[in-house]
């Protein structure tokens, strides 16, 4: 089969069994790879009740149809399983270079199932598959055990890790690759922790078959020569997504001292200007990509060793640095550097901090809490000691291992006011105070608050800040495309910044594939996912879904104090009305759930017998599904 690798691989970590059987065509067609295998094994294959970190959830690591080809940073691969975040579908995805290795190696899939009576590590060298002792290497941070594990086994495996929090059940760990690209969130390093699986590491020398090569080969030659000279091509190969801090900022969402404003003082110090002039080392790329956004940088700190790190990007600088009230990149890139070796997501983790800043400012977590130590904005010590203690569930450490959202339910008195998640996964790095379709998007979301899911910051603004109309069918477009390139595994700052079209993406998969594939086609498998997972969620949580589709109080009632947004906030009227027309607009009903209407147009009514064998199967509309799921606009891709 063109394009992909061919097989498909099952791992019994509990009794050591490896199953080889080719990729079906039609599987790979219908489905796409990562995002799209993932919802569809984890639906047909988990039992509605498994416990996410028990032996019944299973773990799977799938690349995409661009992956390891000719395709703009075709450099993704996804890992996904029930999320013991939020007991839903997860999906997480990571670029570098491993998603390449394992296509090269033949596979398109690999299923971790069960649990290992030992730590373990999973080999692959082309044809030779081995699970392995890692006895030695369990314990050890994610970065350091990547560089012992190339000198185990050599540079040229690709190597993914865990570190202390994913062996220890942190709901928010990663799985980190590349010296800092992670898998970072849903807690898909926990799930992997809870399999006593360390990590794996791939070596592939095979090619990918491609349909027509000539053609693939020219189409990339001239998106190269095109995008090469765009104007903000510079901008991010100096910056890479650091340059957001000013934009941010200037805009009203840039999260200050756990959301509680949105206009950072101090911003200056932590901006991808800071970045360029005091810690970058050079700059660095996931495979097949020629912006270089990756920044490789070293921190310096009075007391502390110098620590070499892939970032600060974006998301880490607002929930690691601003909402954790820093100043001082230095500072933020050390942050970043705990997160990434103790296998912390540095947007949960980061925000997870911060919220446990604001409860110490109330004194609701104390210096006893703390073992003797304070928990002050902008302090690197105290966010040290904090992360070290969540990492081993150590203390308050052990309450704020499950998240803002688990931690308020454990501390009460008010808490969950000011934890900023949505289905138990914090927000990524953006308020949403001024930006009510944002808003809408992290709480819909299919796996938690994420602005992969919906960047619609861009789109509040075209539309209007101050009105909720309209929002909402920019939401659900946006929905489905942004996760299409999840499940396709390239990079989105391709078509988000620099303007190569969703279309051109498409006409490379035929290229690749031979199929006479069509963007409407990809998205409609987009929007087959995305009714996939919310079923999956609504058959494993119960219902009414709007239940869950629930906003922070302080985004919704408490004004911003200060900065470009002061006086803003979305308001629970707004709110309402947007979920009422998403729902409509998706064709769900009232409650959130998907009707059997819309569930059979795309291919799924076995999905509505079972919603329906629930009762939670949406209620029919009267005058049929509504024509429009999704209106088409071009926002940028953060």
């Amino acid at each position: 089969m063109n394009g992909f690798g061919g097989t498909i691989l099952r791992i019994n970590l509990e009794t050591g069994e490896i199953k080889r059987t080719p990729t079906p065509e039609k599987f790979a067609r219908e489905w796409m790879g990562a995002r799209g295998f993932v919802a569809k094994t984890i639906y047909d294959e988990v039992p509605r009740d498994a416990d996410p970190l028990g032996p019944e959830n299973i773990l799977i690591m799938a690349p995409g149809v661009l992956t390891g080809t000719f395709a703009p940073a075709g450099s993704k691969i996804g890992f996904g399983c029930i999320s013991p975040a939020t007991n839903g579908h997860a999906d997480s995805n990571m670029g570098g270079h491993l998603g390449a290795e394992m296509k090269y190696a033949g596979y398109d899939m690999v299923v971790f199932e069960r649990i290992s009576p030992e730590p373990a590590y999973l080999y692959i060298d082309d044809d030779t598959i081995e699970i392995r002792s890692a006895g030695d290497y369990w314990g050890m941070g994610s970065l350091d055990l990547e560089k012992r594990m190339k000198d185990d086994l050599g540079e040229d495996f690709q190597i993914a890790t865990i570190g202390p929090a994913g062996e220890n059940g942190v709901v928010y760990s990663c799985i980190t690759h590349d010296f800092g690209r992670q898998a970072g969130r849903c807690g898909v390093g926990a799930v992997m922790g809870s399999k006593k699986l360390k990590a794996i590491a791939i070596r592939g020398t095979k090619s990918i078959p491609v349909h027509d090569l000539p053609a693939l080969t020219k189409s990339t030659y001239d998106i190269i020569q095109r995008t090469k000279t765009h104007p903000l091509m510079e901008p991010w190969q100096k910056y890479g997504t650091a340059l957001f801090v000013g934009w941010s900022n200037e805009h009203g969402c840039f999260p200050s001292r756990n959301f509680q404003t949105t206009y950072h003082e101090g911003w200056e110090g932590i901006s991808g200007e800071k970045l360029a002039e005091e810690i970058l080392v050079t700059h660095k790329a996931c495979f097949g990509c020629w912006i270089n956004c990756g920044k490789y940088s070293r921190a310096r700190i009075p007391g502390k060793p110098d620590i070499y790190v892939e970032g600060p990007e974006y998301e880490t600088i607002a929930l690691c640095g601003g909402s954790c009230g820093m100043t001082n990149i230095h500072d933020v890139a050390y942050a970043n550097y705990l997160c990434d070796n103790l296998g912390l997501d540095t947007m949960s983790g980061g925000n997870t901090v911060g919220f446990a800043m604001e409860c110490y400012e109330k004194g609701i977590i104390t210096k006893d809490d703390l073992e003797g130590h304070e928990l002050r904005w902008g302090n690197i010590d105290d966010f040290e000691n904090l992360v070290r203690m969540i990492a081993d569930r150590r203390g308050i450490g052990e309450v704020l291992s499950y998240g803002t959202k688990g931690a308020a339910e454990r501390l009460g008195r008010g808490t969950l006011a000011f934890a900023h998640q949505a289905k138990g996964m914090e927000f990524s790095g953006y308020d949403t105070r001024w930006y009510s379709a944002q808003l809408l998007s992290y709480c819909t979301s299919d796996i938690g608050a994420h602005h992969n899911r919906s960047w619609a910051i861009t789109a509040d603004i075209e539309i209007g800040q101050d009105t909720p109309e309209g929002k909402a069918e920019v939401v659900i477009y946006l929905q489905h495309i942004r996760p299409l390139f999840d499940t396709w595994c390239c990079c989105r700052l391709f078509w988000g910044e620099v303007d190569v079209t969703a279309e051109e993406h498409v006409d490379t998969i035929g290229y690749l594939t031979g199929w006479d594939v069509t963007f409407e086609e990809c998205m409609q498998i987009s929007e087959k996912i995305w009714n996939l997972t919310r079923s999956h969620y609504l058959e494993r949580n119960g219902g009414p879904g709007r239940q869950f589709d629930v906003a922070p109080a302080r985004q919704l009632e408490e004004k911003v104090p200060s900065g470009p947004a002061k006086g803003q906030r979305v308001g629970v009227e707004n709110f309402e009305f947007m979920l009422d027309d998403y729902y409509h607009n998706r064709g769900w009903d009232k409650n959130g759930h998907p009707t059997r209407e819309v569930l059979e147009i795309l291919g799924l009514p076995h999905v509505a017998d079972n919603l329906e064998k629930v009762g939670l199967l949406g209620e029919p509309f009267v005058d049929g599904v509504p024509k429009v799921r999704g209106k088409r606009l071009k926002p940028k891709a953060m």
